[in-house]
């Protein structure tokens, strides 16, 4: 980057955007745990206190809902104070969920376990990947979904420990240990983490729609265009998993979930096989769906991934009694569909600015929590027209958000931005509410 000013050519190497990226992938990968390692405590959870499992699960539930819903508000103190103090408080409440887990001897300390876990799960999450975004202004899709993926491999590379440790040692200790693990390591991360130093400047050339505008939470949400984007984001969460939930039923009631299949080697039943596939397959496609977003846009990213979707999900109905084309059609439903956690987070920062990311995405990132109330539906329908209609109706779903996508929402979106990045507004009286209109760039070293 050009024009480095002398304060921060004496900045510490960890305050090149790069190592920043890094430090916000680790912090992803290390609260990872608190949803994707869940499933490991519940077993041996209801064989101690025989709570029941939908009761034990409950918790989990709560946990989602809390971790999803106060992202914006978590992303306003970032963009008020820095990553900083969220993610330090956030490393406190996930270390101090877990540990509460290991001493829980009734449901109402568990739920409230929950509460506490969620919040810090969403402080880290919403700072890390609102932290990417205003420090990679002309990458934000790659540097979203490479955080996002953090959040995936964490819980690949530490699922097998945690396991062993419930298995010889009890579920309790495996608690209290990865709690203590996980809050003291985001806490020492917390402290590495730096606020980008916004400069304003004309906004930098983009072939694509791109804000030289910035928008509070509030003014965002009162403009059409967001809650397209937010309809989008519905859409395709909801289509993906009403599909990707029922994957283990689906493969139970089609009679493939214990055929043993091969695999470089490894001999393991189909299910366990697709689902490991499966995550890889997820984790993957954020960065690389991010990445060529940068290249060719987001909406024609998205058109061409959620139509791949929507084919993806009649392929697996229409072939899906074959052993390999089940693996083959799941895998390729979870790789068009896990990008939305790279893509949306871009556009949004596109669309309003860097300097309110963090809530922006924040906001934006509450379409998760709506569209998992969503997926019970998926059940009704199971009940009614069978798993065949589960897929079309999901296909029908999210082949109507990708051509919504290239045909409604790009232009709306480009007429918008254009309207806003007109001369004549850019110097908007301070004061009136009006979006401030001139771009943010980060100063950074190592450039």
């Amino acid at each position: 980057m050009d024009n480095i000013t002398q304060e921060t050519t004496t900045r510490a190497f960890w305050g090149n955007r790069w190592w920043q990226l890094v430090i916000g992938i680790v912090c992803m990968a290390l609260v990872a745990n608190l949803q994707y390692a869940w499933t490991l405590f519940v077993g041996p959870m209801n064989a101690r206190h025989h709570w029941g499992e939908a009761s034990i699960q409950l918790a989990f539930t709560i946990f989602i809902l809390t971790e999803t819903w106060l992202v914006p508000l978590e992303g306003m103190l970032v963009d008020k104070f820095g990553p900083r103090p969220v993610v330090a408080v956030g490393a406190l409440c996930a270390g101090l969920s877990w540990v509460m887990n290991s001493y829980a001897t009734t449901l109402g300390m568990l739920y409230a376990s929950a509460v506490i876990g969620g919040i810090g799960a969403g402080g880290v999450y919403g700072t890390c990947v609102g932290n990417a975004l205003k420090w990679f202004p002309d990458r934000r899709g790659l540097a979203a979904g490479l955080t996002a993926a953090g959040f995936g491999a964490g819980a690949a590379i530490t699922v097998i420990p945690i396991a062993n440790m419930i298995t010889r040692s009890g579920y309790e200790h495996a608690f209290l240990f990865f709690g203590i693990l996980q809050g003291v390591s985001i806490l020492l991360l917390a402290l590495l983490l730096v606020r980008p130093v916004l400069r304003q400047q004309g906004a930098r050339k983009s072939k694509f729609a791109v804000s030289k505008a910035d928008f509070t939470s509030r003014q965002m949400i009162k403009t059409p265009v967001f809650w397209v984007i937010y309809a989008s984001f519905v859409a395709v969460a909801a289509g993906g998993l009403m599909a990707t939930a029922q994957i283990g039923p689906i493969a139970r009631d089609w009679g493939l979930a214990r055929i043993p299949m091969s695999f470089f080697g490894v001999t393991l039943p189909l299910l366990t096989m697709t689902l490991s596939i499966d995550n890889i397959f997820n984790g993957l496609t954020r960065p690389l769906c991010g990445f060529i977003s940068d290249k060719i846009g987001r909406e024609n990213t998205m058109f061409v991934i959620f139509i791949g979707e929507g084919l993806a999900l009649l392929g697996l109905m229409r072939f899906g009694s074959n052993p390999y084309a089940f693996m083959t059609f799941a895998a390729l439903i979870f790789l068009f569909w896990g990008e939305i956690f790279s893509i949306f987070p871009a556009i949004c920062a596109d669309t309003f600015g860097s300097k309110y990311a963090a809530a922006n995405a924040g906001t934006l990132y509450t379409a998760k929590g709506t569209a998992a109330l969503l997926v019970p539906i998926a059940s009704v329908l199971a009940a009614t027209g069978g798993w065949n209609l589960v897929f079309i109706v999901s296909a029908v779903i999210t082949i109507t958000a990708g051509v919504s996508a290239k045909f409604v929402l790009a232009p709306m979106r480009s007429r918008w931005i254009e309207s806003h990045n007109e001369p004549q507004g850019v110097f908007a009286a301070a004061g009136n509410g009006n979006p401030s209109r001139l771009s943010h760039w980060p100063e950074q070293t190592g450039e």
